[in-house]
């Protein structure tokens, strides 16, 4: 294996930490990153699924002391009760969907044009919910009921469409429907935990004869999961403050921006 497939490796893992809980959508960059360089990992996309466990693990970490009070007071506490509930309501809708649908996204929607245009959309959304956004009536994640928690989950289905982002998808639909911007961040950072778990799951279990025995791709797999890991640490202890402080309109015009530049970029591929 040569340094610069290694080098290319890393730079993906680094990306993933990067975008993996931004309103930008982490899979439409690695798509989009993959077909720049030329980046040929394992078959079926193990590299992707498996690098995506390194940012959810960065998150499990961080916020450890939550996950486990709530682990051992869910018998007894009735704010613990009511957060995991939550969460298992707002994880159902993504699940019933991806199922159904996980043939369909994976050979049809899983290509740089699409993902293109969803950065383009996702960013106008964007914009406008942070402009026409209701006051917010929550301002804790131990203060949110199942009914947003509901509509949060699905809302989060529409991230199945690549280039759109689980985050923005997540944050913005918890935004129209009340939540403040910390508390959206925060809910969609403890919603990746079992939505993406399950979907690396099972997509690894789905292309777990591609793993195999190829100790070069096993190298790559570890060299992403390792960086995306620590990359997403610095990631999601930042997030929450910026947010609160600037909102995400950033976020948009940096989609629009990438989506757009892609479109032509894409475009002018056709022609050369």
């Amino acid at each position: 294996m040569d340094i610069l497939t290694i080098l290319k490796a890393a730079l993906l893992g680094i990306l993933e930490g990067l975008t993996e809980f931004l309103p930008v959508s982490s899979t439409g960059h690695l798509i989009l990153m993959e077909e720049l360089i030329g980046f040929e990992g394992p078959k079926g996309k193990v590299f992707e699924i498996v690098i995506q466990l390194g940012a959810i693990l960065a998150v499990c970490w961080l916020y450890r002391v939550k996950i486990w009070r709530t682990v051992i007071d869910v018998r007894r506490d009735p704010v613990a009760q009511r957060f995991t509930a939550n969460l298992l309501i707002a994880f159902m809708p993504a699940v019933v969907i991806g199922v159904l649908f996980h043939k369909y996204i994976k050979e049809v929607l899983l290509n740089a044009w699409v993902v293109a245009v969803a950065l383009i959309v996702g960013g106008i959304i964007i914009l406008l919910v942070e402009r026409f956004a209701p006051r917010p009536s929550v301002k804790r994640v131990d203060d949110m009921d199942w009914k947003l928690a509901l509509k949060i989950g699905i809302c989060q289905c529409l991230a199945m469409i690549p280039g759109t982002s689980r985050s923005a998808a997540t944050i913005m639909s918890a935004r129209v429907f009340g939540a403040d911007r910390a508390t959206a961040a925060e809910f969609s950072f403890f919603l990746a935990m079992p939505t993406m778990l399950g979907a690396s799951v099972y997509d690894t279990f789905k292309n777990r004869d591609s793993l195999g025995a190829d100790a070069g791709g096993i190298l790559l797999i570890v060299i992403g999961f390792v960086l995306a890991f620590a990359t997403a640490m610095l990631i999601v202890r930042s997030l929450i403050a910026f947010v609160s402080r600037y909102g995400f309109g950033v976020f948009a015009w940096y989609r629009i921006a990438l989506g757009s530049v892609a479109l032509l970029l894409l475009a002018a591929s056709r022609y050369l």
